[in-house]
């Protein structure tokens, strides 16, 4: 019709470089171009460590990662995934199901699924599956969410001692550049229930250093690549899980972020070494919420 103008595609635009991205794309941050899926694969399949992140309630996320385990297992064979989504205490409540020891709806109660994750289980349902069917192995690698609520109103020196061992050994306070990225992200959310950055951030900490000490153990004498799936924020810029997992055993490592697509946006080279871009959903607030959950 004359007067209205048709809405715009939304574009991603990559720091320094001058072509613009659209989504589906997968980017390939060092080179700035534009990467078909298997040669995706072929470069995933030679690394020691994968991190692929999600935003937790967008469905497109939950199939890409379900796409991309199933091509690495087809390279590699059965593979071990570990999971922020579990807490290692958890560890022999999956071990069972997975060896079909245990039914799905008694797996789901005993690690309380509605209550310690919640997000909607639909979204997960297939990527468990294809894990268990493929025999592979999940590995839960969170920090028990109670302690990590207790840091994050109270802070580290608030737990007993029974608490504290439950947590990773040595947790970095001192990266400045994460510090600044999760102050940004305190300060922009309008539904946290939190008044202390210096707990909330304590608690972030607790949560990367955590799953990071773990997955560093489980790469120790690994001959496969180990695969992660987290949220976004614990691998943007690696200064969270990545880097901490490095500070404690060497792994040739990739990071991949899928990214929803806004209007106009650009991406810091440095965000990830992959960026999958993907549909927006609306989203559920991604702090502290009533169930529990902090920044993911």
């Amino acid at each position: 019709m004359a007067g209205h103008k048709m809405p715009l595609p939304p574009l991603a635009s990559v720091e320094g470089v001058s072509r613009h991205f659209v989504m589906g794309q997968i980017i390939q941050m060092e080179t700035g171009e534009s990467l078909p899926f298997d040669r995706f694969i072929d470069q995933l399949e030679t690394k020691d460590l994968v991190f692929i992140g999600e935003v937790h309630d967008n469905p497109e996320h939950h199939l890409i990662q379900v796409q991309i385990l199933q091509a690495l297992t087809a390279r590699h064979g059965p593979l071990t995934v570990a999971m922020e989504f579990f807490q290692k205490p958890q560890q022999a409540i999956i071990d069972r199901y997975m060896a079909g020891e245990s039914t799905e709806s008694a797996f789901l109660k005993d690690v309380n699924w509605e209550k310690q994750w919640s997000f909607d289980y639909s979204f997960y349902r297939p990527l468990l599956l294809a894990v268990r069917e493929n025999k592979g192995k999940i590995l839960a690698i969170n920090a028990p969410n109670d302690i990590v609520r207790k840091v994050a109103r109270s802070g580290l020196n608030s737990l007993d001692p029974d608490e504290r061992s439950l947590l990773a050994k040595d947790i970095d306070l001192d990266n400045e550049g994460h510090r600044a990225y999760l102050q940004d992200v305190f300060e922009g959310d309008a539904h946290s229930s939190l008044a202390n950055f210096e707990f909330f951030y304590e608690a972030q900490c607790v949560w990367e250093d955590t799953m990071a000490e773990n997955v560093a153990a489980s790469l120790e004498g690994a001959d496969e690549t180990l695969v992660v799936f987290t949220g976004n924020g614990h691998i943007i810029n690696r200064f969270g899980i990545p880097d901490r997992t490095a500070a404690r055993i060497p792994a040739d490592t990739a990071t991949v972020l899928l990214s929803p697509m806004e209007d106009r946006m650009t991406i810091a080279r440095n965000s990830a070494d992959y960026v999958w871009l993907t549909g927006k959903y609306p989203r559920r607030s991604t702090f502290f919420h009533p169930k529990g959950h902090g920044k993911r």
